[in-house]
């Protein structure tokens, strides 16, 4: 009877743990757990605790997938306030109409790229909180099923007693049979009880735990909703404001003469660092050609004189000599996109002035590689006005091609590159119009037409 009072009060305190959350049990994992039976023969064991561990392995696999997300959004968050803090500095400063119109761009292409990382999140946590109510449904339906299984139990025990399993247990202990099925079915008699409640017990924790989850997603979805919305709003204004800009730009004669002015600067500051480049290169083939000179000038005069040669000088470093198949292509297209701004006199797409480029631009997709176009040198990486983060690779014969606008760059001065070997990420930093790849050629200080270069052999 006082084992029929315990099993009782287990199962009424399991009914009550329902109306508050369950406490942490010091055993999570749920042990396989057998049905009960009034005889050995109808026992058998319960599939369910195999399930509920799968459940928590996705649902483990889910929550590292939503906490990946909120990283990669805290970065983003914290990208887009430098930039915005950035662009309200200009409301204070006296600042270059390019750079204005590309601080604005790049602001809004981050918020463009924040919306799609916070809708991605949405879509996560919605998928997330779809499959946690189909797994709650699923623990109350077999937390149902033990209840019943529990009463049915207990209504045995107050009609029969265990005068009926004890019956059973004797004639297991007098019977001849196998020693080791004997023990196992004794064991499983004396125990099925406090497993089934056990069992029960876990099945309400995993519950309870599954329900608190779906609450912390809740807040996080409404939080990401709310936040979704303000930026939706944000980016109308953004969009609003730039285009009021370009109006403007278009009809003020001051703005337009401000802006074609910092252009040409650009250009000249292009210019100017190719022609100091070629100036380095010149120089170092012509020491190179006075110490060969110099060296070839002993070595006669000491034959002449029929004496013993004295040590050579210091080695002269000579200029790099790229890989000669670097001129015999075939050349590599430094990013795949359609060609934006073509090289030569032309309406620039943004200032709708006429300008003369010195290269071509494409357009790129966020992350996109970019490629070294033929092998050679890496003999600049830096920051060049109008063109942002950028690399210049020499090519044999003093040939030089630039990469401009780059979100990241993966190589360093003086290392040689292969043909089309990746040399960074194509980004927006001082771009007037999105996402886009600067490409500019030179033979020497002369530009050409890259999309020519890149057909030639």
């Amino acid at each position: 009877m006082r084992f029929l009072v315990l099993v009782i009060t287990l199962f009424l305190g399991l009914g009550l743990a329902e109306a508050a959350p369950a406490k942490p049990a010091h055993n999570k994992s749920a042990p396989a757990k057998s049905a009960p039976a009034k005889t050995p023969a109808k026992s058998a064991p319960s599939k369910a605790p195999a399930k509920s561990n799968n459940s928590k392995s996705v649902t483990k696999k889910t929550d590292a997938q939503i906490n990946e997300q909120k990283n990669a959004l805290k970065k983003l968050e914290s990208d887009l306030a430098k930039k915005r803090q950035e662009l309200a500095m200009l409301e204070t400063e006296e600042r270059g109409v390019l750079n204005t119109i590309s601080l604005l761009d790049q602001n809004l292409n981050q918020t463009r790229n924040y919306l799609n990382e916070l809708a991605k999140n949405e879509s996560l946590l919605e998928r997330t909180l779809v499959q946690l109510a189909a797994d709650i449904d699923s623990l109350d339906r077999k937390i149902g099923d033990r209840k019943e299984v529990m009463k049915k139990r207990i209504r045995t025990l107050y009609v029969n007693g265990r005068s009926s399993e004890a019956k059973v247990l004797y004639s297991l202990l007098t019977q001849e049979g196998n020693p080791e099925r004997q023990v196992y079915w004794v064991h499983h008699i004396l125990y099925q009880d406090r497993e089934e409640i056990e069992y029960l017990q876990s099945l309400v924790q995993e519950r309870d735990e599954k329900k608190q989850q779906e609450q912390s997603h809740l807040s996080d979805l409404k939080n990401l909703r709310s936040k979704k919305a303000v930026e939706e709003k944000g980016l109308v204004s953004q969009m609003s404001g730039q285009e009021k800009m370009l109006k403007s730009l278009k009809q003020d004669q001051n703005m337009q003469r401000r802006a074609l002015q910092e252009f040409e600067q650009n250009q000249k500051t292009m210019l100017a660092l190719i022609k100091k480049l070629e100036e380095r290169r010149k120089k170092e083939i012509e020491e190179a050609k006075k110490a060969e000179a110099a060296r070839k000038a002993r070595e006669k005069a000491a034959k002449e004189k029929g004496k013993k040669l004295p040590p050579p000088p210091p080695k002269v470093t000579k200029p790099k000599v790229t890989v000669a198949e670097s001129v015999k292509g075939p050349k590599c297209t430094p990013l795949e996109g359609d060609i934006i701004s073509q090289y030569g006199l032309q309406e620039h797409p943004v200032l709708h002035i006429m300008t003369r480029n010195l290269g071509v631009e494409i357009r790129g997709k966020r992350g996109a590689s970019v490629r070294a176009a033929a092998a050679g040198s890496v003999v600049m990486v830096g920051e060049i006005d109008g063109r942002g983060p950028s690399v210049i690779i020499e090519h044999a014969g003093g040939t030089y091609s630039v990469y401009g606008h780059m979100k990241s760059i993966r190589v360093q001065e003086g290392k040689e590159v292969r043909n089309c070997e990746e040399i960074g990420e194509v980004g927006d930093v001082a771009s007037l119009n999105g996402i886009k790849l600067y490409f500019q050629v030179s033979e020497g200080t002369q530009t050409i037409d890259p999309l020519q270069w890149l057909k030639t052999k």
